[in-house]
């Protein structure tokens, strides 16, 4: 969609559609009540600074999000599994053991941006978290779900076209 047509969307719409990229309620709300934004990059830089989340936040955006390798079900489930495409079926089996292991030491999901990684590189940097202390790994996760949201509002909300080059001419006449 356009930023225009986000600017213009009554705020329940609008919402839905950010949630998609953060299921974080006062995340959402406060990229709401600071509309209409002048350009892209506006949106995009509150959006990141707004990115603050609560433990609380973190537990329940955790909650729409599949372990890597399986399928969602949540109002994410379709970007999750684009975002998840180097996932094969065979990887599926060492994310089932690796994942355990996780959630037991952690009591959470793994989340990790998926998009632009491959399967191994999802493993290799889960293995490396299974070092962290709580608090780094906390903060990690943090981090991780900051860079879906940016990487899900950028392709949510497309690029303004620049202006015409034809209009300039015209109003320098």
């Amino acid at each position: 969609m356009r930023l225009g047509e986000l600017n213009a969307m009554e705020a329940p719409e609008a919402a839905r559609a950010l949630r998609g990229c953060a299921d974080v309620e006062r995340w959402v709300a406060a990229l709401l009540v600071r509309r209409p934004y002048a350009d892209r990059r506006t949106l995009l830089d509150t959006a990141h600074l707004l990115a603050t989340w609560s433990d609380a936040e973190l537990d329940h955006a955790l909650a729409d999000h599949p372990r890597i390798g399986e399928r969602g079900t949540g109002s994410t489930a379709a970007t999750s599994a684009r975002e998840q495409a180097g996932v094969t079926d065979a990887d599926r089996e060492a994310f089932v053991e690796a994942n355990r292991r996780y959630e037991e030491r952690f009591d959470r999901i793994y989340l990790v941006r998926a998009a632009g990684r491959s399967a191994a590189e999802m493993l290799e940097l889960l293995e490396q978290r299974l070092t962290h202390d709580d608090a780094t790994e906390l903060a990690v996760t943090k981090q991780q779900l900051t860079e879906i949201a940016m990487l899900r509002l950028e392709d949510l909300v497309d690029e303004e076209p620049d202006e015409d080059p034809d209009d300039e001419v015209e109003e320098d006449r």
